[in-house]
């Protein structure tokens, strides 16, 4: 891979977006969009397949061709979206078990194909650090996909990427979280501050599915984690969570905040077709619209998204 190739997935260094100047985003400049995808999980299908998620993901080529399909959807899109995000698993095999390195080369093979116009956001996963993630794991993250959070600035609006893993199991870097935390409130104080028109959050572990008190499982931060981020994320103005993790399309809205769970673009767990969200920031709000891959490839965006993105 060429250095200019590597360089489209290192985007996101000293906790900072390098694709976005800072100090020429934080002006409001009327309505525009992302897309937000997550899962593309390569070798998942095939481990589902055959029951056997440790060991059974040997192929992935039914993830290939569907994100190849959403890289060529995306493309396709006018205007073009602000970005791209990816939150999370990127790939199955978990870091040190045979595979990954394949599945990651096979991945960035197609993500190379986006166009250079529409940067790509990575959010860290627990297959991409590990469910009980180290400094080994996640050093090995950072030089593959670029810094496991971070924020910048778009049009007006605040975005943080956070490492949920961080949030969900720490024991083996207690250090690395401490320094998360750290980090995570000097990014709130600074929404806080700057009253911007909106401030919004990536991560891979979605807060809740439907509602905030509902009881912890795999696929939820623990109540007391939980609990103490939506009231940092209300007193800080954060007016959205996008997430994914579920495999399905679920969330709720809490407090003023839309917890929002996206499916995935791999593997299936319920009824939804493979896609991406469509998210349109206004003055106003925040919209947002899962999508099939096969209809967004088809058809683009809706005349009544277009109109959004449009309006002054």
């Amino acid at each position: 891979m060429s250095e200019t190739q590597a360089d489209l997935f290192l985007k996101a260094q000293h906790r900072r977006f390098t694709a976005f100047a800072q100090e020429d985003e934080k002006e409001w400049k009327g309505p525009f969009y992302f897309i937000q995808g997550a899962d593309p999980q390569f070798g998942l299908m095939k481990a589902w397949a055959v029951g056997d998620c440790e060991n059974g993901g040997d192929d992935w080529e039914e993830e290939i061709q569907l994100t190849k399909q959403a890289v060529q959807a995306v493309n396709a899109l006018k205007p073009r979206p602000k970005f791209f995000v990816l939150c999370g698993d990127l790939i199955h095999a978990m870091p040190g078990t045979q595979w990954r390195e394949a599945q990651e080369k096979d991945l960035k093979n197609v993500l190379k194909d986006m166009d250079n116009a529409i940067p790509m956001v990575f959010v860290c996963g627990n297959h991409d650090i590990g469910n009980t993630p180290t400094p080994g794991t996640i050093d090995d993250y950072k030089k593959a996909w670029g810094d496991d959070y971070f924020s910048f600035w778009v049009g007006g609006v605040f975005f943080l990427v956070i490492n949920s893993q961080l949030l969900f199991d720490a024991s083996k870097c207690a250090e690395l979280k401490e320094a998360h935390d750290k980090w995570l409130m000097e990014q709130l104080a600074v929404a806080k501050q700057h009253k911007c028109k909106r401030a919004i959050v990536f991560q891979h572990i979605p807060l809740f599915l439907q509602k905030p008190e509902e009881g912890h499982d795999y696929f939820n931060l623990d109540i007391p984690v939980r609990q103490e981020l939506l009231e940092r994320f209300h007193d800080s103005g954060i007016k959205a969570v996008f997430s994914g993790h579920y495999h399905r399309n679920a969330g709720g809205l809490h407090n003023g905040l839309d917890m929002v769970v996206t499916s995935a673009i791999g593997c299936q767990l319920g009824e939804d077709p493979h896609g991406v969200r469509v998210v349109v920031v206004t003055e106003d709000a925040i919209h947002h619209r899962y999508y099939s891959l096969n209809k967004l490839l088809d058809q683009g965006l809706e005349q009544e998204l277009l109109n959004l993105i449009k309006s002054n």
